[in-house]
């Protein structure tokens, strides 16, 4: 089976919050991307320093994204099971640009319970493409880092006959008794290609060292197809992509309900042409997601019939794009141009009464349009890259509805909505520099500039009712959005150094970002806690009496974080990782919301050949400097001691084990939310802890 990926610049393995780090050759190459990491799932560790080198990662959890979070500057916003969000540096949500195989699409709800990589179920990866520094122009629009999750596929081979290949995998872990099966298989010859792939999963509520958290079970299902043409002269080539995608009931404890379903169809096409140098690259992409949650089905229910919640959403996403590259002399141009439009509509309902419902997010459609130009120059181990992008921004919104049963005041928020402008524009320009400068055989030098900008969200804008949808935040705060709002505008600076030799390695990047404008939830009026306005009683109801709106701030994040390691002999090495951000507003004296405290990891791994050992220690600090803003709370530091092991049989088998939290320790995970669930060994309120011990192991047979 061939696995397609872009050229690996760093080999890392990765547990929910571990990676080793790269090899001497890794840590002395340096690309237009200058700190982009490749993670492959399941790849087998070599002993030598090659450019290909890669370790494998290792599945401890449901949730793609905690792979991420071992990435210096990483870091997992733990929102449920499958809910997990990416935070690189500080940065969070849609500031991050996470793409399933290149595809770009909308969450199918307002309150981010189906991030990107909810789509991308672990047996079914080949490998995570991560950028933590403020990645291309043409990679599209993002404030901070970038991910794309590629699936494993069946690749052209070199033969004209149809060779059957696959890759298939199946795990369990104990923390939440889950089991986790899946794979592709399919044939193929040098100009054709077939595969179908598939994936189940299903897992309990996970226990910490003091009990059961409530609401932490899962289950999802991915089903699909995909085939490819190459020709003879491989110069042109076509693809078409198929998957569903069924998460059934799922916990969401941080959040005030459930997922009762998240069902998704996903189309992608593409086309790869090569025309005498110039290299053209189309796609087009189609994604419709359905969803429902309950706040009745999957936790203990309301006293009243009158409290009953059912949400149900859609959001469907049209993307295309198309690349021109020209190779000139000791460089590459590239000019291209993407378009992409999403509609989310979200209804509100009672199940026990048909006449009460109401349209929270009605008709909204995102469009946007954008084109690129970007020149990468390198020679002699020396470059830089610098692109411009522009994107134009269109939002509009349709009316809001309540039913009969609704009481009068969301009535009236209703009617000042639908009679006020709901249509946004915003025209965006980015600009990247980045360069790296090869100063001797064993260090290279880093640096970025950048200028980057986000326009806001559906949710951010048209939120014209108080509840809890805040586009993943899950701070149990209410929100009303600001139609009047700025689109964020970050100012970005980065220095680092690569440096390599007799065995040790090291690669520090300390960074700068000043972001204009930053949107955060700030208090709705100057009286906060007094309710005089319809939107304050109405939050007051609700059981919150100090409701936020969407506003524009100012604030700067700062910080720096390294790998680094020591070949201590053949078979020994330490790696290590460290990672810090400072992040502040500048218009109060007060800290932004969910930032990851500084914390590390230390590994010690014996490599025998076809099989290696690891003990691992993650060390996390205290979290003190919160938000008063958004209520939230501070947690004090942690270190737990994981174990890890892999055993490759052949060429076609390898096992993979081992144990986290290896002493059960009881710890709070500070970028975990809230508990809202009654009858959980969690109180109510309290921030929801990490897993207890917890043992896995994954089997993978490729063929």
């Amino acid at each position: 089976m061939t696995v397609h990926h872009s050229r690996l610049l760093l080999a890392a393995m990765a547990s929910s919050t571990i990676l080793t780090a790269p090899s001497v050759a890794d840590a002395q190459r340096t690309d237009g991307d200058t700190l982009q990491e490749i993670l492959v799932v399941g790849a087998r560790p070599v002993t030598t320093a090659t450019d290909n080198e890669v370790n494998p990662a290792r599945v401890a959890r449901a949730d793609t994204a905690a792979l991420v979070a071992g990435v210096p500057g990483g870091a997992l916003i733990n929102n449920g099971a499958l809910s997990g969000q990416v935070q690189f540096r500080g940065m969070m949500g849609a500031r991050v640009a996470v793409s399933i195989d290149g595809q770009r699409f909308g969450s199918g709800g307002p309150n981010l319970m189906d991030p990107p990589l909810q789509y991308a179920p672990l047996p079914l990866v080949a490998s995570l493409e991560i950028s933590r520094s403020v990645g291309s122009v043409s990679d599209g629009p993002g404030l901070a880092g970038r991910v794309n999750a590629s699936f494993k596929k069946v690749g052209f081979t070199d033969s004209a006959n149809m060779d059957f290949s696959g890759s298939l995998s199946a795990s369990v872990r104990s923390a939440d008794e889950s089991v986790a099966t899946g794979g592709v298989v399919g044939a193929a010859s040098d100009t054709w290609r077939v595969q179908v792939l598939g994936s189940y999963e299903d897992g309990s509520n996970l226990r910490s060292a003091r009990g059961d958290i409530a609401g932490t079970f899962y289950e999802r299902s991915v089903g699909g197809a995909g085939f490819g043409w190459r020709s003879e002269d491989g110069k042109h080539e076509l693809g078409f992509d198929y998957r569903h995608q069924k998460v059934g009931e799922t916990g969401n404890p941080p959040f005030a309900m459930d997922i009762e379903f998240f069902n998704g169809d996903f189309v992608r096409g593409t086309y790869i042409g090569r025309y005498d140098g110039l290299m053209v690259e189309a796609n087009v992409a189609y994604a419709d997601i359905d969803h429902a949650m309950t706040n009745y089905a999957s936790r203990p229910a309301p006293m009243m019939a009158t409290m009953y919640r059912r949400s149900v959403a859609a959001a469907e996403t049209w993307t295309a794009d198309l690349t021109l590259s020209k190779t000139l002399g000791a460089g590459t141009l590239s000019l291209g141009g993407d378009y992409e439009n999403a509609s989310h509509d979200m209804t509100i309902t009672n199940p026990n009464n048909d006449a009460f419902f109401i349209g929270a997010f009605p008709d909204i459609e995102m469009e946007r349009i954008g084109g690129f130009a970007e020149w990468r120059y390198e020679e002699a181990g020396s470059g830089y890259e610098v692109g411009l992008r522009y994107d134009h921004y269109q939002s509009t919104a349709g009316n809001a509805t309540v039913g009969s049963a609704v009481p009068a005041m969301p009535g009236m928020l209703a009617m000042a909505f639908n009679g006020g402008d709901r249509t946004m524009t915003h025209d965006l320009v980015d600009a990247v520099f980045q360069g790296w400068y090869k100063m001797s055989d064993t260090s290279t030098l880093r640096a970025t500039l950048a200028r980057k900008n986000r326009a806001p969200g559906y949710v951010e804008q048209f939120g014209w009712l108080p509840i809890s949808a805040s586009g993943g935040l899950a701070d149990g705060n209410t929100y009303v959005g600001d139609r009047t709002l700025k689109a964020e505008t970050t100012l970005i600076a980065e220095l680092g150094v690569d440096y390599a030799s007799g065995g040790f390695y090291m690669r520090p990047t300390a960074f700068y970002r000043k972001v204009d404008d930053y949107i955060q939830g700030v208090p709705f009026d100057d009286t906060p806690g007094v309710s005089d306005t319809v939107v304050e009683m109405i939050s007051a109801m609700n059981g919150d009496t100090t409701p936020l709106r969407f506003a524009n701030v100012d604030a700067t994040l700062y910080g720096l974080d390294v790998d680094l390691g020591m070949a201590v002999s053949d078979s020994w090495h330490i790696d290590a990782t460290f990672s810090y951000v400072r992040a502040e507003r500048d218009d109060t004296d007060d800290n932004l919301y969910r930032i990851a405290p500084a914390r590390g990891v230390v590994g010690l791994t014996y490599e025998g050949g076809a099989w290696y050992v690891t003990a691992a220690s993650r060390m996390v600090a205290k979290q003190k400097k919160v938000s008063a803003t958004n209520d939230e709370a501070a947690t004090d530091g942690y270190v737990l001691v994981d174990l890890y092991a892999g055993w490759w049989v052949n060429e076609r088998v390898n096992l993979t084990a081992g144990v986290e939290n290896l002493f059960d320790r009881f710890y709070e995970d500070h970028l975990a939310g809230y508990n809202r669930i009654a009858e959980s060994d969690v109180a109510l309120g309290d921030r929801l802890p990490g897993a207890g011990v917890n043992a896995f192991v994954r089997l993978e047979y490729s063929f």
